[in-house]
């Protein structure tokens, strides 16, 4: 009752300042003070709402000393909207009857939960759970709700607030829709991002209170779900159709999709575009699993202590980078071997890149790939180029889509990503300024923005890429790229 009580003081009340040690140590105080009546304070007016869903003092803390460093007025102003954007608009908290945490997060203007774009959008705010225990107990509670969806269907890869309500838009479906689910797109991430999550705020609190026998239950379904996927028993049992006007929304062959010969790896219908898959096996959705998977295993034996099971993981894990280690890379006649975007087996091979994550791009920030690897590099190559059927570039900008929206528009993730796994200063300094213009002066990440005109955009609320865009700006001042971020030449139009 105690902790009930605690946990509902922290989320009913305003949150007072806690007592903890600054992210960002500012070296003379006269610096601060002068700041706060600096033009960035005058020119520009807050975009987050008055009515916030969620506040965390340490979040808060963070946006303060963030936007005193950070000379570019723009910059500071885009910051301070969207890093918190997550917390602000999409998250939904409750203490349990049982005392355990549940958080239901919404990707901004679609009232589901994605199991991708949840852990995705609190991904950012692990660093500061240590300092703040209501934010540590929202945390807890997505990685509470996730497991508790791969319990009611594994192949789902968004849900409804209400176990037991029935999806109003996708329930006519051909496939076994259940309820609770909201759409049931078989995504192969959608089962990696749970675990990336859980064993992230396992190593930064040593909170091993989540590996109960929720999650035991919730391991041996997605194991159970990725052998079935392996396709090493012929078709699946998984299947999909909708009737749409999109071919990238519906899979083809009555629901099952191209044919996929066993190869180690996983099949998946969907990518993390909820676009349907040309080529069953996606190389990037399969790169996260293997991680995950050994992510997952070290949980097992360290906590758990349960071996067998964690050598399941490792053996699908090893199995999973052989089939792309096999079948995944390509010799292209321009840039030599590179990672291919899906593959069927086969032969089949389709070279390309989404914005969405995993993507080739995004390798380095979601498996062990290393960013210095020779095939990443020249992965990273291709799918900046003309070369990816999906790079775009025009007069608002260049970077990378996808066919979610349709031809022509950039997604902001794409150049967020680009920066992200970049250690070029040049680089980092174009997808500054191009992130910087594109965002049709509302201060916010978009899905996406047309090439030649980026007041052309798609979602004004998308929450994921908002709080991604706030992770880069924290990465490049732990860095020491403060004078880069500061530099006149991130100018601003």
């Amino acid at each position: 009752m105690l902790r009930i009580l605690l946990i509902s003081i922290f989320l009913v009340l305003p949150l007072v300042s806690i007592n903890c040690s600054p992210l960002f140590i500012l070296k003379e105080t006269s610096f601060f003070t002068l700041q706060k009546d600096s033009s960035i304070y005058r020119k520009y007016s807050t975009a987050r709402p008055s009515n916030r869903a969620f506040t965390s003092s340490a979040i808060e803390h963070c946006i303060d000393s963030v936007t005193h460093l950070l000379t570019n007025e723009k910059l500071a102003w885009m910051f301070s909207n969207c890093f918190p954007n997550t917390l602000d608009t999409t998250v939904k908290y409750r203490c349990l009857q049982n005392g355990d945490d549940d958080t239901f997060i919404i990707t901004g203007d679609i009232p589901a939960m994605w199991l991708r774009d949840s852990g995705a959008q609190v991904w950012p705010y692990l660093r500061f759970v240590k300092k703040d225990l209501a934010l540590r107990h929202l945390v807890r509670g997505v990685i509470r709700r996730q497991l508790r969806c791969i319990l009611i269907d594994p192949y789902a890869n968004a849900f409804t607030e209400c176990p037991d309500s029935i999806s109003p838009k996708w329930s006519n479906d051909y496939t076994e829709m259940r309820p609770g689910v909201f759409e049931r797109k078989y995504e192969l991430d959608s089962q990696c991002y749970p675990i990336r999550l859980a064993h992230a705020y396992w190593k930064e609190t040593q909170d091993s209170s989540v590996f109960d026998s929720l999650w035991i239950n919730a391991i041996e379904t997605i194991l159970k779900t990725m052998r079935k996927q392996q396709c090493k028993e012929g078709d699946n049992e998984y299947k999909f159709q909708r009737t749409t006007h999109a071919m990238h929304d519906t899979q083809s062959n009555y629901g099952l999709g191209h044919p996929a010969r066993p190869c180690g790896m996983i099949a998946q219908a969907f990518r993390p575009s909820d676009d349907c898959t040309i080529f069953p096996y996606n190389i990037p959705g399969n790169i996260m699993a293997g991680h995950s998977l050994a992510h997952a295993a070290e949980i097992l034996e360290k906590v758990n202590v349960n071996y067998k099971l964690a050598r399941e993981c490792r053996q699908l894990s090893e199995e999973i980078k052989k089939g792309v280690e096999t079948f995944g890379i390509v010799s292209h006649p321009h840039y030599g071997n590179i990672y291919a975007y899906e593959v069927d087996g086969y032969g089949g091979v389709l070279l390309m890149d989404d914005a969405n994550i995993p993507s080739l791009l995004s390798l380095p920030y979601i498996s062990d790939v290393a960013i210095s690897d020779s095939i990443y590099q020249n992965t990273r190559r291709f799918v900046w180029s003309r070369d990816n059927p999906y790079f775009f570039s025009g007069r608002a900008g260049e970077g990378i889509g996808g066919p979610h929206v349709g031809m022509h528009y950039i997604w902001p993730m794409s150049l967020i990503m680009r920066a992200l796994t970049s250690t070029n200063d040049k680089e980092l300094i174009i997808c500054l300024q191009s992130l910087l213009h594109t965002d049709g002066d509302t201060g916010f990440i978009h899905e996406a923005f047309h090439k030649d005109d980026s007041r052309r955009f798609t979602r004004s609320w998308f929450a994921w890429g908002n709080t991604l865009f706030g992770e880069l700006i924290l990465k490049l001042i732990d860095e020491g790229k403060l004078n880069l971020l500061n530099s006149s030449i991130v100018e601003t139009k």
